[in-house]
């Protein structure tokens, strides 16, 4: 296939850049089209920002020209550009994703880096669990934050699990995964013994929400991740705090990312179950995460 049929004008990295624009900033805007050439240009040809900004004069070989055709096709299907690559960087971790996964965001490890600062000095014997842990990447980032703690994480697609297995693998952690039903079965529940840190980041967009979500995240990431139902939106953060109840040391702590219209609603719910929450805003100024623990006079 030659550069015409790859439609480019040349294999100039100047020509590359510029078509990408021409066809992508339409659909995404100018700035993140130029986010998304400089990670095509460093997954694929191992350059880093500076040298694309330094490079535009030189070529790209045939190969490299038909891996970023093919690209720029997929982003106009707004296929995500982390689907594109294979993987995200995520607090220093590289984390494999895909359609059985959420892609793990900025907001997310905003709430693993205040967990690991509210955590140092880290107690003696740290046992953390991860409820819906996806791609792993709140378990991983744990792990390696807590080289010695013990990490469980659980989630209801084996799909899910097996990705994750695979990423804590690749990123050299040793976590216990474990398939379940956090909704409905309780039968794991004796399985588990007392933890420290209990940490989620729970299906919470609710059904009304659907309409004003992007393309690139409802055709391609998991509804089963993302969507509760308009009239039990809280259903998943019940769950965990029937499970914290059980098996939350007396001086634990509850990191949750929460749908930033329902923090109220959360800390009401915690709050009846005998628990202190606290709402942490993200770097949007969003309501984001809630960090709880149990009240001194709780039973």
């Amino acid at each position: 296939m030659n550069t015409r049929n790859l439609r480019f004008r040349s294999n100039h990295v100047r020509d590359i850049l510029a078509l990408f624009h021409e066809e992508l900033d339409p659909l995404y805007g100018s700035g993140e089209v130029a986010v998304f050439g400089e990670m095509l240009f460093e997954a694929f040809l191992g350059w880093d920002r500076v040298r694309l900004l330094t490079s535009k004069d030189q070529t790209v070989n045939q190969s490299d020209l038909l891996r970023l055709h093919w690209a720029l096709e997929d982003l106009k299907r707004q296929r995500p550009i982390q689907h594109i690559i294979g993987h995200v960087d995520f607090c220093g971790c590289r984390i494999a994703v895909g359609p059985e996964v959420l892609i793990p965001r900025p907001e997310t490890e905003e709430i693993v880096n205040w967990i690991v600062n509210s955590l140092n000095p880290q107690p003696s014997a740290l046992n953390i669990l991860d409820l819906c842990t996806g791609s792993g990447c709140i378990a991983i980032a744990l792990k390696k934050a807590f080289p010695e703690a013990d990490v469980t994480a659980v989630d209801i697609s084996p799909a899910a699990l097996a990705l994750a297995r695979r990423n804590a693998e690749e990123n050299g952690t040793k976590i216990n995964f474990l398939q379940a039903d956090i909704l409905s079965d309780d039968r794991f529940h004796s399985r588990f013994p007392t933890f420290n840190l209990i940490v989620s980041n729970p299906p919470y967009v609710r059904e009304n929400e659907r309409a004003a979500m992007q393309r690139n995240v409802l055709d391609h990431e998991p509804g089963l991740a993302l969507f509760v139902p308009d009239d039990d939106a809280l259903r998943f953060y019940r769950a965990i705090a029937r499970l914290a109840d059980l098996h939350l040391a007396h001086d634990g702590l509850l990191a949750l990312e929460i749908n930033e219209a329902l923090g109220a609603d959360t800390c009401a719910l915690f709050s009846q179950h005998g628990f202190i929450p606290q709402i942490h805003k993200d770097f949007r100024n969003r309501d984001r995460l809630i960090a709880a623990r149990p009240s001194p006079t709780r039973p």
